[in-house]
C-alpha cells in the first residue's frame, strides 16, 4: 500500500511521529513517504498517489495546522483513506470525522497503524495502549536535522539537534495536562536498545545534542539513567536534555549530579505557577516551596532548569503575575524563561480534567471547533487585557526569531514588565523593583525554537 504521513508541526524537532511508524510500515512491505509541512510543501503528486493518509496530532497547534491540510488532501485524492494519530486525534475525535477522517487512534499508534495499512481495522476509533516492541526509527525522506531548531549555547555557538523518546505517556493525572485523558496514568517505555540505536543513527547524521521528548525522564528513573549513561559512554560530547517534574527532581535528588555528569545542558520542568492554590487546582503536586528546593537543588549540580509556566489562568490577578516576575528576577531566572512562557494562557481542550471544576465549568463557553478549546473569559477582564498584551510583545520576538534575529531574554522580560507597569494599580509609582533596570546576565542553553504549544 502507498502510506503517506503528515507532520504539521512538533516544536521545530524532527517527528518521531513520522518517522516510528514508517520503520513499522517499510518493515511489512508498504511504501511510505514523509511528509514535514513545518519545513516541507505539500507535495501534490504524493497526495494523489495515496491510498492511505495519516496525519500526526501530537499536540493543539499541530491539530489546528492539520484541518485546512485534510481539506486539501480529500479535495486532491477523494478516494484515499484518511487517518489521524497521535495525542489530540481522540481528543478531538468528532471534529475530524466530520472532516473527512475515518480512523482516530491515540496512545500507542505504530501497531494499529500497521493493522490499519494491512486493511485490518478500517472506520475505527482506538486509543492503544499495548506494550509495543518499537523499531527503530525510520528518518529517511524527513528533511535533515540541521533544518530543525537548533541548541544555542551562551557564547553563541549553536549545535544540532536531534530528537527521540525513551517512554510515552505518564503516571501522573495533571488536571490540565492533554496526556491524561488518553493515557490515564499509564507510560511505556521505548526499548533501551532502540533508543540508543536511534540516537547513533542521527550523530551519524550530524546530531551534536538530543532532546527527550517524553513527558517525564524521570518516569522511569532506572530506564532513563541506564540510557543516558550508555551515551556518555559511547559518545562523549554529546549532550542532551529532557523533561523531568519538580517532584520527580526532589524524589530522585541523588540522581540530578549524575544527569549533569552524562551531559545533560538543562531540565525542562512544568512548573505551571508560583500560586500554592493553583498548583492544588492543576494538581502537579508540588509547591512554590518545592520549586524554590528544586531550583537550589538545581543549582548545587551545576545544571540550570528550564521552568515553563502557564501564567494566565481564571485564578491569575495582575497581582500574582506581577510576583511571578518579581519572583523569576529575584532568582535570577529571567534567562531561563523562554519567552512564550510569559504570555500562555491556559487551554481547556476537548477531554480536559479541568472540567472537572465547577468554577472553571461556570466560565467557559461552548466547545470552539476552529480553535479546538472551550473558550473562557477571566471574571475580571482587566486579566484579559494583560495577557492580550503581554502575547502581543511575545508575538514580536517570535517573529523576530523565525527571522534568525535573536532577542536577548533580558529585553523581553523589560518590554513585558512596561506591560505590568501600565496595570499597576498606581502605574505612575510602580514598584521599585518593577523600574529598576534589568541586569545582563548570562544565558544558559536553550533551544531555538520560539514557540511552545
Amino acid at each position: 500500500m502507498n502510506v503517506l504521513l503528515i507532520s504539521t508541526y512538533e516544536l521545530g524537532r524532527q517527528p518521531f511521529g513520522l518517522a516510528s511508524p514508517t520503520a513499522w510500515l517499510r518493515e511489512a512491505g508498504h511504501d511510505v513517504t514523509q511528509l514535514d509541512l513545518s519545513r516541507q510543501k505539500l507535495d501534490d503528486v504524493a497526495v494523489r498517489a495515496a491510498q492511505l493518509v495519516g496525519f500526526y496530532l501530537p499536540m493543539h497547534t499541530a491539530t489546528r495546522l492539520a484541518l485546512p491540510v485534510i481539506a486539501r488532501v480529500r479535495e486532491l485524492n477523494p478516494a484515499a483513506q484518511l487517518c489521524a494519530f497521535g495525542l489530540y486525534a481522540p481528543l478531538n475525535a468528532g471534529l475530524l470525522r466530520a472532516a473527512g477522517i475515518t480512523t482516530v487512534i491515540g496512545g500507542e499508534f505504530e501497531g494499529e497503524l500497521l493493522k490499519l495499512a494491512n486493511d485490518e481495522n478500517r472506520h475505527s476509533e482506538t486509543i492503544s495502549l499495548e506494550r509495543l516492541t518499537f523499531r527503530t526509527p525510520d528518518r529517511s525522506g524527513l528533511p535533515a536535522l540541521s533544518e530543525y531548531a537548533q541548541l544555542r549555547l551562551p557564547d553563541g555557538t549553536l549545535r544540532t539537534v536531534g530528537y527521540t523518546e525513551a517512554s510515552r505517556g505518564c503516571k501522573h493525572l495533571c488536571r490540565h495536562c492533554p496526556v491524561v485523558p488518553v493515557y490515564n496514568g499509564v507510560f511505556r517505555v521505548v526499548q533501551s536498545e532502540v533508543v540508543m540505536e536511534d540516537v547513533r543513527r542521527q550523530v551519524a547524521a550530524g546530531a551534536e545534542h538530543i532532546t527527550f521528548g517524553d513527558p517525564d525522564f524521570f518516569n522511569g528513573p532506572t530506564h532513563a539513567m541506564a540510557i543516558v549513561r550508555g551515551l556518555r559512554t559511547e559518545f562523549p560530547a554529546l549532550t542532551y536534555d529532557a523533561t523531568i517534574k519538580i517532584e520527580h527532581l526532589l524524589q530522585h535528588a541523588e540522581l540530578v549530579p549524575e544527569l549533569r555528569a552524562t551531559g545533560c545542558a538543562f531540565v525542562t520542568s512544568a512548573v505551571e505557577s508560583l500560586d500554592d492554590a493553583v498548583l492544588e487546582r492543576l494538581e502537579k503536586h508540588h509547591t512554590r516551596a518545592d520549586f524554590l528546593r528544586a531550583i537550589a537543588l538545581m543549582r548545587s549540580a551545576g545544571l540550570p532548569l528550564s521552568p515553563t509556566f502557564i501564567p494566565f489562568t481564571p485564578w491569575t490577578t495582575p497581582a500574582s503575575y506581577a510576583d511571578m516576575l518579581r519572583t523569576l528576577a529575584e532568582l535570577d531566572l529571567i534567562e531561563n524563561v523562554a519567552p512564550v512562557q510569559l504570555a500562555i494562557r491556559l487551554l481547556i481542550p476537548a477531554g480536559s480534567r479541568m472540567l472537572e471544576l465547577e468554577d472553571v465549568r461556570a466560565l467557559v463557553g461552548e466547545f470552539d471547533g476552529g480553535r479546538l478549546v472551550y473558550p473562557w473569559q477571566h471574571p475580571d477582564p482587566c486579566v484579559d487585557e494583560l495577557q492580550r498584551q503581554v502575547e502581543g510583545v511575545v508575538a514580536v520576538v517570535a517573529k523576530h526569531s523565525l527571522a534568525k534575529h535573536d532577542v536577548p531574554r533580558t529585553e523581553v522580560f523589560a518590554a513585558v514588565l512596561e506591560v505590568v507597569r501600565s496595570f499597576s494599580a498606581q502605574p505612575s509609582t510602580p514598584p521599585d523593583w518593577i523600574s529598576a533596570p534589568l541586569a545582563a546576565r548570562a544565558t544558559i542553553p536553550y533551544l531555538t525554537e520560539p514557540w511552545y504549544c
